[in-house]
Protein backbone atom coordinates (compact mmCIF):
# COMPACT_ATOMS: atom_id res chain seq x y z
CA UNK A 1 0.00 0.00 0.00
CA UNK A 2 1.54 3.30 -1.08
CA UNK A 3 1.44 6.55 0.91
CA UNK A 4 -0.75 8.16 -1.75
CA UNK A 5 -3.26 5.35 -1.37
CA UNK A 6 -3.23 5.73 2.38
CA UNK A 7 -3.98 9.47 2.32
CA UNK A 8 -6.78 9.13 -0.25
CA UNK A 9 -9.84 7.38 1.24
CA UNK A 10 -11.16 6.34 -2.19
CA UNK A 11 -7.82 4.81 -3.16
CA UNK A 12 -7.52 3.15 0.23
CA UNK A 13 -10.93 1.55 -0.18
CA UNK A 14 -10.08 0.44 -3.73
CA UNK A 15 -6.84 -1.14 -2.54
CA UNK A 16 -8.53 -2.96 0.33
CA UNK A 17 -11.31 -4.31 -1.87
CA UNK A 18 -8.76 -5.55 -4.40
CA UNK A 19 -6.77 -7.29 -1.67
CA UNK A 20 -9.91 -8.98 -0.36
CA UNK A 21 -10.77 -10.21 -3.84
CA UNK A 22 -7.32 -11.46 -4.80
CA UNK A 23 -5.28 -12.04 -1.64
CA UNK A 24 -4.43 -15.34 0.10
CA UNK A 25 -7.24 -16.97 2.11
CA UNK A 26 -5.48 -19.29 4.56
CA UNK A 27 -7.15 -19.95 7.92
CA UNK A 28 -5.04 -19.44 11.05
CA UNK A 29 -5.59 -20.43 14.64
CA UNK A 30 -4.32 -20.78 18.18
CA UNK A 31 -2.75 -24.23 18.26
CA UNK A 32 -4.08 -25.52 14.96
CA UNK A 33 -5.26 -28.84 16.34
CA UNK A 34 -8.19 -27.19 18.12
CA UNK A 35 -11.70 -27.57 16.78
CA UNK A 36 -13.92 -24.53 16.24
CA UNK A 37 -17.42 -25.10 17.57
CA UNK A 38 -18.85 -21.58 17.85
CA UNK A 39 -19.18 -19.02 15.07
CA UNK A 40 -18.22 -15.42 15.77
CA UNK A 41 -17.35 -12.23 13.90
CA UNK A 42 -15.26 -9.17 14.73
CA UNK A 43 -15.04 -5.73 13.16
CA UNK A 44 -11.63 -4.78 11.78
CA UNK A 45 -12.31 -1.09 11.36
CA UNK A 46 -9.79 1.08 9.50
CA UNK A 47 -10.11 4.84 10.01
CA UNK A 48 -9.00 6.71 6.85
CA UNK A 49 -6.97 9.52 8.38
CA UNK A 50 -3.75 11.06 6.95
CA UNK A 51 -2.12 8.05 8.59
CA UNK A 52 -4.66 5.18 8.50
CA UNK A 53 -5.57 3.98 11.97
CA UNK A 54 -7.15 0.79 13.27
CA UNK A 55 -9.91 0.75 15.88
CA UNK A 56 -9.24 -1.58 18.81
CA UNK A 57 -10.54 -2.16 22.30
CA UNK A 58 -9.21 -3.34 25.64
CA UNK A 59 -11.49 -6.01 27.03
CA UNK A 60 -12.81 -5.55 30.56
CA UNK A 61 -10.71 -7.21 33.25
CA UNK A 62 -13.63 -9.14 34.75
CA UNK A 63 -14.59 -11.02 31.56
CA UNK A 64 -14.24 -14.83 31.75
CA UNK A 65 -12.56 -15.11 28.33
CA UNK A 66 -9.54 -13.03 27.23
CA UNK A 67 -9.80 -10.50 30.10
CA UNK A 68 -7.79 -7.32 29.66
CA UNK A 69 -6.57 -8.26 26.19
CA UNK A 70 -6.49 -5.99 23.16
CA UNK A 71 -9.27 -7.04 20.80
CA UNK A 72 -11.51 -6.07 17.94
CA UNK A 73 -15.14 -5.37 18.81
CA UNK A 74 -17.14 -8.49 18.11
CA UNK A 75 -18.59 -11.68 19.47
CA UNK A 76 -20.64 -14.79 18.89
CA UNK A 77 -23.23 -15.10 16.14
CA UNK A 78 -26.83 -14.76 17.31
CA UNK A 79 -29.70 -16.63 15.69
CA UNK A 80 -31.22 -13.32 14.61
CA UNK A 81 -28.13 -12.10 12.74
CA UNK A 82 -28.63 -11.99 8.98
CA UNK A 83 -24.95 -12.78 8.31
CA UNK A 84 -21.47 -12.36 9.73
CA UNK A 85 -21.37 -8.68 8.82
CA UNK A 86 -24.55 -8.19 10.83
CA UNK A 87 -22.93 -9.96 13.78
CA UNK A 88 -19.88 -7.69 13.70
CA UNK A 89 -22.00 -4.54 13.39
CA UNK A 90 -24.36 -5.57 16.19
CA UNK A 91 -21.52 -6.45 18.53
CA UNK A 92 -19.68 -3.20 17.77
CA UNK A 93 -22.81 -1.23 18.58
CA UNK A 94 -23.34 -3.17 21.81
CA UNK A 95 -19.72 -2.97 22.96
CA UNK A 96 -18.67 0.54 21.93
CA UNK A 97 -21.88 2.25 20.67
CA UNK A 98 -20.50 2.40 17.13
CA UNK A 99 -23.46 3.09 14.83
CA UNK A 100 -23.80 0.91 11.71
CA UNK A 101 -24.19 3.99 9.51
CA UNK A 102 -20.63 4.97 10.49
CA UNK A 103 -19.27 1.71 9.06
CA UNK A 104 -18.66 0.71 5.42
CA UNK A 105 -18.11 -3.08 5.34
CA UNK A 106 -15.68 -4.14 2.60
CA UNK A 107 -15.58 -7.91 2.94
CA UNK A 108 -14.44 -10.87 5.01
CA UNK A 109 -10.91 -11.78 6.01
CA UNK A 110 -9.91 -15.44 6.38
CA UNK A 111 -11.27 -17.06 9.51
CA UNK A 112 -9.29 -17.46 12.72
CA UNK A 113 -9.77 -20.27 15.25
CA UNK A 114 -9.23 -19.31 18.89
CA UNK A 115 -8.14 -21.38 21.87
CA UNK A 116 -11.66 -20.86 23.24
CA UNK A 117 -12.95 -22.75 20.19
CA UNK A 118 -14.50 -19.83 18.33
CA UNK A 119 -14.43 -19.80 14.53
CA UNK A 120 -13.94 -16.06 14.14
CA UNK A 121 -14.51 -14.24 10.86
CA UNK A 122 -12.97 -10.75 10.74
CA UNK A 123 -15.11 -8.22 8.84
CA UNK A 124 -12.87 -5.61 7.21
CA UNK A 125 -14.46 -2.15 7.09
CA UNK A 126 -13.79 1.55 6.75
CA UNK A 127 -15.05 3.83 9.50
CA UNK A 128 -16.27 7.39 9.23
CA UNK A 129 -13.32 9.48 10.53
CA UNK A 130 -15.83 11.37 12.68
CA UNK A 131 -17.24 8.20 14.27
CA UNK A 132 -18.18 8.23 17.93
CA UNK A 133 -17.46 5.30 20.23
CA UNK A 134 -18.24 4.83 23.92
CA UNK A 135 -17.08 1.75 25.80
CA UNK A 136 -19.74 -0.39 27.46
CA UNK A 137 -18.12 -1.03 30.88
CA UNK A 138 -19.66 -4.50 31.10
CA UNK A 139 -17.45 -5.60 28.20
CA UNK A 140 -14.87 -2.96 27.27
CA UNK A 141 -12.38 -1.00 29.38
CA UNK A 142 -11.16 1.34 26.61
CA UNK A 143 -11.56 2.20 22.93
CA UNK A 144 -8.51 3.50 21.04
CA UNK A 145 -6.72 3.59 17.68
CA UNK A 146 -3.29 2.34 16.61
CA UNK A 147 -1.41 3.06 13.36
CA UNK A 148 -2.36 0.57 10.64
CA UNK A 149 1.05 0.58 8.94
CA UNK A 150 2.81 -0.36 12.17
CA UNK A 151 0.34 -3.19 12.78
CA UNK A 152 0.89 -4.67 9.29
CA UNK A 153 4.69 -4.49 9.52
CA UNK A 154 5.43 -8.19 9.83
CA UNK A 155 8.99 -7.50 11.03
CA UNK A 156 7.45 -6.27 14.29
CA UNK A 157 5.82 -9.64 15.09
CA UNK A 158 7.43 -12.26 17.30
CA UNK A 159 6.55 -15.56 18.89
CA UNK A 160 6.48 -15.84 22.69
CA UNK A 161 5.59 -18.71 24.96
CA UNK A 162 2.39 -18.24 26.97
CA UNK A 163 0.35 -20.23 29.46
CA UNK A 164 -3.39 -20.27 28.79
CA UNK A 165 -6.06 -22.47 30.30
CA UNK A 166 -3.38 -24.68 31.84
CA UNK A 167 -1.59 -25.25 28.52
CA UNK A 168 1.73 -23.96 27.29
CA UNK A 169 2.15 -22.82 23.70
CA UNK A 170 3.59 -20.19 21.40
CA UNK A 171 1.59 -17.08 20.50
CA UNK A 172 2.15 -14.11 18.23
CA UNK A 173 2.91 -10.74 19.84
CA UNK A 174 3.34 -7.22 18.50
CA UNK A 175 4.22 -4.08 20.47
CA UNK A 176 2.63 -0.90 19.11
CA UNK A 177 1.90 2.51 20.58
CA UNK A 178 2.87 1.42 24.06
CA UNK A 179 0.44 -1.51 23.96
CA UNK A 180 0.95 -5.25 23.67
CA UNK A 181 -1.26 -6.99 21.14
CA UNK A 182 -1.14 -10.78 21.17
CA UNK A 183 -3.08 -13.99 20.68
CA UNK A 184 -5.99 -14.09 18.29
CA UNK A 185 -5.96 -10.33 17.65
CA UNK A 186 -2.29 -10.43 16.63
CA UNK A 187 -3.03 -13.48 14.47
CA UNK A 188 -5.87 -11.72 12.67
CA UNK A 189 -3.73 -8.62 12.18
CA UNK A 190 -1.06 -10.80 10.60
CA UNK A 191 -3.71 -12.23 8.26
CA UNK A 192 -4.53 -8.68 7.22
CA UNK A 193 -0.83 -7.92 6.70
CA UNK A 194 -0.37 -10.95 4.46
CA UNK A 195 -3.54 -10.08 2.56
CA UNK A 196 -2.08 -6.63 1.89
CA UNK A 197 1.05 -8.14 0.42
CA UNK A 198 3.37 -8.32 3.42
CA UNK A 199 5.57 -11.38 3.89
CA UNK A 200 4.18 -13.97 6.27
CA UNK A 201 5.80 -14.64 9.64
CA UNK A 202 7.45 -18.03 10.04
CA UNK A 203 6.12 -20.34 12.73
CA UNK A 204 7.95 -20.70 16.05
CA UNK A 205 11.12 -22.76 16.03
CA UNK A 206 10.15 -24.44 19.30
CA UNK A 207 6.61 -25.34 20.40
Amino acid sequence: MQAAQASNPAELEKHLRHALAHGPRSVRGDWQQRDARRAAAVLVGIVPRDQPMLLLTERAAHLPEHPGQIAFPGGAVDAGDADLVATALREAEEEIALLPEQVTPLGLLPAYITITQYHVTPVLALLDPDYRATACPDEVAEVFELPLFELIDTARYEWRRVERKGQSGMSLFIECGGRTVWGATAGMLLQLAVLLGRDDVQGPAVV
